[in-house]
């Protein structure tokens, strides 16, 4: 329920701060007092369309705050869930209005958009009146109300869910056709691109493998050039080795005599032929160890070439062979096995057609049954109301060839004022005053059933007798049993009904008199006086204090 609201600078308010507690808070006062000031801030607290001509005269922006203690299972939940705002306890919805015409809206002080604003605000005030904009007259809403009159959410929550399957059921059959369809129209390119690339059976990361080792191969072919170079000038007919060989043998007939030094060239040209003779050596080791076979330096750009010419002839890259093989051959098999999937598909999406239709086709006979109870609770709602040569008449229409996710109906209200006239859309034959009663016995026929937790009512009594007005009253109060209930009335019957009653009047503050719109919460006594007024007029008498006192008992 809404358990406060604060306004802050909008038209004739500068500064207001007020508490409602459950049951029926009735708002009275003069006309012109302000008493549309107060709910179009509520409104604008809800989501309702921003003015910058709201801002009171002289400020920059106004500030509109609604407090609501909610029960931990209130679909709010779910609606602020959608919108990623969690909230724990109390739900807080905030409006500041710019007086160049920009707003901002915050919900528990995070910022939100208005129409999330105005999504969460749906499910938590309903503001009716002659002239408001009600959701139970919009026929759209209808089906809704007539599904929370007779408990009906779970059906029509499974409903959906099988019509959403079925839905889904349908675009599988749909996309298998699509599939089986381009893949005929393809069928002579698939078969020859699969067949190709099913001999070429490219893998992911080869192009890149074979590119190193094509890399490796070049580099050990033109290794072993210099190698072979080098060795032959080692072994050849060049060699050193055959020149040191020639005069170390001369040198050795002179060793005897030659002395010291003699002796060491010696050494050293033996060390030296013992040198090339560990070159050589090592040059062979090396040699066969860079032996390649030029066959496989070929194959491997062979297959290198062939991956790249692929790649170029089916547009993607060479690592993407692959997986592009493996598509085609599922086109193949979709196009070579495709007719018996989508006839098991087709049968699918029939066998779940068949139970979402069962279903609504039952959801239809409830409806029909709940609509007949409503008319009937209505109906006895009506005669105090002054409405007993009325008639009320859910209508269903029942379309089966129109399946939506709530079923085959189109639900609307319709209502005769006259005897003998035929029954009509609410809202095109009922006249303002009419309108408004018809809507507070539909509200206290569906009571608590699906309803906001806030309801408020403007002006309903506008242009009724006592007795009327009596009856508006009662039922006001009978509804505020299951609800919270805030009226807006110039009917004395109906405030005296009320546990809480607030009086709103405008007055002049401060030093340079500006008026000012001020609300009070009426003690006993004040009350008594208050409804007095209604009673009489500008001059309150002792009568008029007496009637007050006895409405007040009574």
């Amino acid at each position: 329920m809404l358990t406060s609201l604060s306004i802050r600078d909008i038209v004739l308010i500068d500064r207001l701060d007020l508490d409602f507690a459950r049951g029926l808070s009735v708002l009275t006062g003069e006309t012109g007092a302000g008493k549309s000031i107060l709910l179009d801030s509520l409104s604008l607290a809800l989501g309702a369309r921003g003015d910058g001509s709201l801002v009171r005269a002289g400020q920059a922006q106004g500030a509109v705050s609604a407090v609501f203690d909610l029960a931990a299972d209130h679909p709010v939940r779910e609606v602020a869930q959608s919108f990623d705002i969690p909230f724990e306890g109390e739900l807080i919805l905030r409006r500041v209005q710019m007086a160049d015409g920009r707003s901002k809206a915050f919900v528990n002080d995070n910022p939100v958009s208005v129409q999330a604003l105005k999504a969460i605000g749906a499910v938590l005030v309903e503001i009716h009146g002659q002239h408001a904009d009600r959701a139970m007259i919009d026929p759209v809403q209808h089906r809704a109300l007539v599904d929370g009159f007779a408990g009906l959410q779970e059906d029509v929550a499974e409903l959906s869910r099988l019509h959403a399957g079925w839905r889904k059921a349908e675009r599988a059959v749909v996309e298998a056709e699509a599939r089986i369809e381009a893949a005929r129209k393809e069928a002579d390119f698939l078969r020859h691109a699969a067949a190709e690339l099913d001999k070429l059976s490219p893998e992911p990361g080869e192009e890149t493998a074979l590119a190193e080792k094509r890399a490796r191969m070049m580099q050990a072919e033109k290794s072993l050039g210099d190698l072979n170079d080098v060795a032959q000038m080692l072994s050849g007919e060049h060699s050193p080795s055959q020149a040191l060989l020639q005069g170390l043998k001369r040198l050795e007939r002179r060793r005897e005599g030659g002395g010291e030094s003699l002796a060491q060239a010696i050494a050293a040209m033996e060390a030296a032929l013992n040198a090339l003779d560990d070159a050589h050596y090592g040059l062979n080791a090396a040699l066969r160890e860079a032996e390649f076979d030029p066959r496989a330096l070929e194959e491997v750009e062979e297959r290198l070439f062939a991956l790249r010419a692929a790649s170029r002839k089916y547009q993607v890259p060479v690592d993407d062979l692959s997986a592009l093989a493996a598509r085609y051959a599922a086109d193949l098999d979709a196009l070579d096995h495709g007719e018996s999937q989508l006839a098991a598909l087709q049968q699918a999406a029939v066998a779940a057609e068949a139970v979402v239709r069962a279903k609504a086709r039952h959801l239809s006979e409830k409806r029909r049954h709940a609509a007949a109870a409503l008319d009937a609770a209505i109906a006895e709602e009506l005669p105090p109301l002054k409405l007993e040569r009325a008639r009320f008449a859910t209508e269903i229409d029942t379309d089966e060839k129109r399946l939506e996710a709530a079923g085959f109906d189109h639900v609307e209200f319709h209502v005769a004022t006259n005897p003998g006239s035929r029954p009509g859309p609410m809202m095109k034959i009922a006249s303002g005053g009419e309108l408004a009663r018809f809507m507070l016995a539909l509200k206290v026929s569906l009571a608590d059933r699906g309803s906001a937790p806030t309801l408020v009512f403007d002006e309903i009594d506008t242009g009724v007798g006592g007795a009327v007005a009596d009856a508006i009253g009662a039922r006001l109060a009978r509804l505020a049993e299951k609800v919270q209930v805030l009226a807006v009335t110039h009917a004395p019957q109906v405030a005296a009904r009320a546990s809480t009653h607030f009086n709103i009047a405008k007055g002049e503050v401060g030093e340079e008199k500006r008026v000012a719109t001020r609300v009070i919460r009426l003690e006993p006594a004040a009350r008594r006086e208050e409804i007095a007024r209604m009673l009489s007029g500008a001059a309150i008498t002792d009568e008029a204090r007496a009637a007050a006192a006895k409405l007040l008992e009574a």
